[in-house]
């Protein structure tokens, strides 16, 4: 028993510095919070404009941050650029200058694949220190190993994302959350899933019953309401769907989760700005 004392005492120390850190992350600002969360929307809303417009857009959302996503074009002068963490430092330095015009924070940067290499992983997250971002979002789960020392050194989350279950994939997994759990249950507590509910709905999950399953190990989510509990189903303003969106809200709650949430709206593409709006607008009744 004496033998043993050291090592247990030892693991029950690292149990409560983990414990620690995964408590001590800095409060979200005031500012970038509505109804208590850490709202905005994602590009890919707005994946039919560059990336500037999309930020345009989020502004006029009255969405006070924005999700990256990869491969988008730059801006009407400049369609033929595309912003990424490939893009060079010019490009970045642009973004950022119309981000401070529009008063709009980024928080996120996803879906994007993380390879397994060191060096092309690095890039990711020094392009997210850049941003100061706090999450970037993935389903590169091959890639588990290389990038958790970077979660630990940058101090930036990674949150595994969901898709839809494909009855011709057998192999894609990421749709169920007991896979996207055991994934994550051991590894560093910023790594850990990046909730998109309307695809649980889409594979014939409830989003609550999920969500509790991932208890502790949500780091990111985009949020979604839809119109019919179908795979087929479309996006519709929080509150207007099946999803319960409200029930959602109140387990992040009571598990402390505060975001990021996006609002990912995959529908009515070219004309969603007051869609968006509408989801923010939900938030703030929600928070009153």
């Amino acid at each position: 028993m004496k033998a043993l004392l050291p090592s247990l005492l030892s693991a029950s120390a690292a149990l409560l510095f983990t414990t620690s850190f995964a408590q001590a992350a800095p409060p979200v600002p005031d500012n970038l919070k509505t109804g208590g969360f850490e709202v905005g929307c994602q590009a890919w809303t707005f994946h039919d404009f560059t990336l500037f417009e999309a930020i345009d857009k989020t502004a006029e959302a009255g969405a006070p941050t924005i999700e990256f996503i990869p491969g988008q074009k730059l801006s009407p002068e400049e369609p033929t650029v595309k912003f990424s963490h490939d893009a060079p430092q010019e490009v970045w330095d642009k973004v950022k200058a119309k981000l401070a015009e529009k008063h709009v924070t980024p928080v996120a940067y996803g879906v994007v694949g993380i390879p397994k290499d060191e060096a092309g992983a690095r890039k990711i997250f020094e392009f997210a220190k850049f941003f100061g971002l706090q999450t970037v979002n993935t389903e590169s789960v091959d890639a588990i190993d290389t990038f958790e020392p970077l979660v630990k050194e940058y101090d930036i989350k990674v949150g595994f994302h969901d898709h839809p279950k494909r009855p011709d994939h057998p192999d894609y997994k990421m749709w169920d959350p007991e896979y996207i759990l055991s994934v994550v249950k051991d590894r560093d507590p910023r790594i850990g899933s990046c909730a998109d509910t309307g695809h649980w709905v889409r594979s014939g999950i409830k989003p609550v019953d999920a969500i509790r399953i991932l208890k502790g190990h949500i780091v990111s989510s985009h949020l979604k309401d839809l119109n019919v509990p179908l795979p087929s189903g479309h996006d519709v303003p929080w509150g207007e769907g099946v999803s319960d969106v409200k029930g959602i809200l109140e387990e992040y709650k009571a598990q402390g989760f505060v975001g990021p949430i996006s609002i990912e709206y995959e529908f009515n593409w070219g004309h969603n700005v007051p869609d968006a709006k509408a989801c923010m607008d939900f938030m703030r009744a929600y928070g009153k």
